[in-house]
C-alpha cells in the first residue's frame, strides 16, 4: 500500500520505517529540509538501536523515501499518518497546533480521498476535531476518513516493541477504515484491537497514567523503606510474583522521565479538569515524581553538609539508556541544583553528552570517557543505567575518584558486590553502605 507519514520525529520515524520494513510504499514528509537531506544520505536523526540498518535497507529496496514537500510526499497515497509532536503547553495541556497543520497541508494537497490516521499522542475528541478541519479545506468530492493508531513504543527498544509488540489499537468510525487498518499491520502479527475513536485515544493516555504510576508507586515504597530498614528490591521482587501486579516498572530510582509519561500524565490531569474531574491520583504520581528527582541531591547534603568545591561525577545524561533524548530527564534537575549548591560538575554518557550543553542551563563539562569524569571526583552520580555502567565493576570508582563515593538513582550494583569493593555507596530504598575504616 501507497502510505505517507507526516513529521520524522521519534514516532514518526520509527513508524514509516517499520511500515516499509513489512512491504508497504512509504513516503515520510518534514518540513525541515536539513533533516530530510540527512535522511535522504541514510543518516537517521534520533538515535535508536537497529533503526539506521532498517531504514538504509528499505531506501536501497526503494520503498522508503523522504521529502520537504507535501505536494511529492502525499501524490497518490492511499492512507497518510500524521506523526507530529504535541508538545505541552504551560498549563499541562496538550499543544495540538503542528496536528492541526498538517490537517490543513493533507487538506490542500491530496487529490483522492484518504484515510488519514492520528500516531500521534492527542487528547480525547481530537480525531474528530482534525476530521473538520481537514473537510473544511478538501476539494469538493473528496473523502477524509479519520482513525485513532496510537503508539507504545520505549525509546531505546522502539524497533522491538513495533514487532513485538502486545497490541496494536486501532480506533475508527466505520468499520471498512478500521479492516483497512487492519491489513495494513497484519504483517506485523501482533494482536490488533479495533474500538472507537474516543475509547482509542483514551487507551494511550491511560496506558501511560498507569505505568507513571507503578513507578511512583514503588518510590514511595522505596523511601519508606529507607526509614524502616527493609529492601525495596526484596519488597519489588515478593510483589512482582502475583500476576495480578507483574514485575514491569516496579524498579525504584529518580523517578521517570522522556517524552512520554511526564507529558501524557499532565495532558491527562489537565483533561480531566476541563471536564470538571479532578485526578487527585494522578496529581499524586506527578508530585511523588518530581520530588523524587531531588532524592539523590538530598541525600549528597545529607552526607557532605556542603557541596561547594566538590567535583561531582554525573553519570548519564538521558532519561533512560539506549537514547540520546534528554526531554525532562532527572539529570536537568540535578545538575543546576549541584551547581547551584557550588559543585564542580563533569558528566559523562556515551550517546547523549553532545546534546547536554543544549539542554542543560547550568556550567558543567561533558564527556563521553567515563574515566575521564571518575577522574579525581569527589563523588559519583548514576542518573541513567547505561550498559557500561551496570557493567563496570564497583572497584572501578575507588581507582579512578579521590574518594570513592557514589550515589545511586538506579541501584545499579548489589549490595554485596559493594561491600566487596569497599566503597561509600548510597543507593534508592535500600541499605546505605559505609565501610568500617570511614566510620
Amino acid at each position: 500500500m501507497k502510505i505517507a507519514v507526516i513529521g520524522t520525529g521519534y514516532v514518526g520515524l520509527v513508524t514509516g520505517v517499520a511500515l516499509s520494513e513489512i512491504g508497504h510504499q512509504v513516503t515520510c514528509i518534514d518540513i525541515d529540509p536539513n533533516k530530510v537531506a540527512e535522511l535522504n544520505q541514510g543518516i537517521p536523526t534520533i538515535y535508536e538501536p537497529g533503526l539506521g540498518e532498517m531504514m538504509l535497507r528499505n531506501q536501497s529496496a526503494h520503498r522508503l523515501f523522504f521529502t520537504d514537500q507535501h505536494e511529492k510526499g502525499l501524490d497518490g497515497a492511499e492512507v497518510i499518518y500524521i506523526a507530529v509532536g504535541t508538545p505541552q503547553r504551560a498549563d499541562g495541556s496538550a499543544n495540538l497546533q503542528y496536528v492541526e497543520q498538517a490537517a490543513r497541508d493533507i487538506a490542500n494537497n491530496i487529490r483522492k480521498s484518504v484515510i488519514v490516521v492520528i500516531k500521534s499522542t492527542v487528547p480525547v475528541g481530537t480525531n474528530l476535531h482534525i476530521k473538520k478541519i481537514m473537510n473544511a479545506n478538501t476539494r469538493p468530492g473528496i473523502q477524509v476518513r479519520i482513525a485513532s493508531n496510537p503508539e507504545f513504543l520505549r525509546e531505546g527498544s522502539a524497533i522491538h516493541d513495533t514487532f513485538r509488540g502486545d497490541r496494536i489499537i486501532i480506533g475508527a468510525e466505520d468499520r471498512e477504515t478500521a479492516d483497512v487498518l487492519e491489513e495494513i499491520n497484519a504483517p506485523f502479527g501482533i494482536p490488533v484491537l479495533k474500538t472507537d475513536l474516543s475509547s482509542s485515544e483514551m487507551i494511550k493516555y491511560a496506558s501511560n497514567a498507569f505505568l507513571a504510576t507503578k513507578i511512583s508507586f514503588i518510590n514511595e515504597i522505596a523511601n519508606l523503606c529507607e526509614k524502616l530498614g527493609a529492601d525495596v528490591e526484596e519488597v519489588s521482587r515478593g510483589m512482582g510474583l502475583d500476576h495480578r501486579i507483574g514485575m514491569s516498572f516496579l524498579r525504584a530510582g529518580i523517578g521517570y522521565g522522556g517524552s512520554c509519561f511526564p507529558k501524557d500524565t499532565n495532558a491527562l490531569v489537565q483533561l480531566a479538569g476541563n471536564h470538571h474531574h479532578e485526578f487527585n491520583l494522578l496529581k499524586s504520581v506527578i508530585e511523588v515524581n518530581n520530588h523524587q528527582q531531588r532524592v539523590l541531591v538530598e541525600k549528597m547534603v545529607a552526607r557532605f553538609g556542603s557541596l561547594k568545591g566538590k567535583r561531582v561525577a554525573v553519570l548519564g545524561l538521558a532519561f533512560k539508556p539506549n537514547t540520546d533524548d534528554l526531554r525532562e530527564s532527572p539529570a536537568l534537575v540535578i545538575i543546576p541544583k549541584l551547581v547551584e549548591l557550588g559543585a564542580e560538575v563533569i558528566t559523562y554518557d556515551p550517546i547523549a553528552a553532545n546534546q547536554g550543553p543544549r539542554w542543560i542551563n547550568a556550567p558543567a563539562a561533558y564527556t563521553k570517557n567515563i574515566a575521564k569524569a571518575l577522574k579525581d571526583a569527589d563523588c559519583a552520580v548514576i542518573v541513567t543505567d547505561w550498559p557500561d555502567i551496570k557493567r563496570m565493576e564497583p572497584e572501578t570508582f575507588a581507582y579512578f575518584m579521590k574518594t570513592p563515593i557514589v550515589f545511586d538513582g538506579r541501584n545499579c550494583y548489589s549490595i554485596a558486590a559493594v561491600r566487596k569493593a569497599r566503597i561509600e555507596y548510597y543507593s534508592v530504598g535500600r541499605p546505605d553502605v559505609v565501610p568500617e575504616v570511614i566510620r
